[in-house]
């Protein structure tokens, strides 16, 4: 069987997710709830699993699913906010490196900690015939909301686009298990000098998760046909 886990983080994108399956059969774990479903394109049953949000839910949930169920493939499917003038609004982005930035090093090198928890991942199974249209970039994590003073920083030294708060969690563990993963963010919403266009009105937030999950939800059939078998 080709186990495949599909990690949601944050508790708006879960939402959308349970709302797509209304017959599923919901259980529980420590970290949240998870179901199985067979999409008609596949024979093998997708687990979706609510792992959390934020760095800790997102490295612990992350290796529980591995340890549990030792899935083929870890996909995560998710949002991120974006910088203003970098992307637009609604681009799916392939993640193919993360990078922990909220790291803060005061006795040694923070370049080497930031360094440590590099990701890349390696996409070369999936080809190059996608079932959406994407942007493989870099995608930067913190425990936190994108500060707009941060992001000249972030674009001019590491060429970021976007930011969130679990990809580098998970695609860390990932590859301290030796297991193929898949990153796939939607950008919601943009943050540029103004401030975010979402923050105090998180109504901007949930429209656009809900019509982003739906996406990314949708095109796991495309995806899961090019999955390493």
């Amino acid at each position: 069987m080709n186990k495949v886990v599909v990690i949601i983080s944050a508790n708006a994108e879960w939402r959308v997710v349970r709302d797509l399956f209304p017959a599923a059969e919901v259980q529980s774990s420590p970290f949240g709830e998870w179901f199985c479903f067979t999409l008609s394109s596949s024979p093998d049953p997708i687990r979706f699993f609510h792992g959390g949000w934020g760095k800790i839910a997102a490295a612990a949930s992350a290796q529980y699913v591995i340890d549990r169920w030792q899935p083929s493939l870890l996909i995560n499917l998710g949002t991120c906010g974006g910088f203003e003038g970098s992307v637009e609004r609604g681009e799916i982005l392939l993640v193919e490196r993360t990078l922990v930035y909220d790291l803060i090093e005061q006795m040694g090198d923070s370049d080497a900690v930031i360094a440590h928890y590099i990701t890349d991942l390696d996409l070369s199974w999936l080809g190059e015939d996608y079932p959406l249209e994407v942007r493989r970039t870099l995608l930067v994590s913190a425990d936190r909301d994108l500060l707009s003073a941060e992001i000249p920083r972030l674009k001019a030294q590491y060429g970021a686009v976007a930011g969130d708060w679990e990809s580098g969690a998970i695609a860390w563990v990932a590859r301290r298990n030796g297991l193929p993963c898949l990153i796939l963010r939607g950008v919601t919403d943009l943050v540029g000098e103004g401030g975010g266009e979402a923050y105090g009105n998180i109504a901007v937030f949930h429209e656009n998760t809900a019509i982003i999950m739906r996406r990314l939800v949708e095109s796991l059939p495309g995806w899961l046909a090019l999955a390493p078998t």
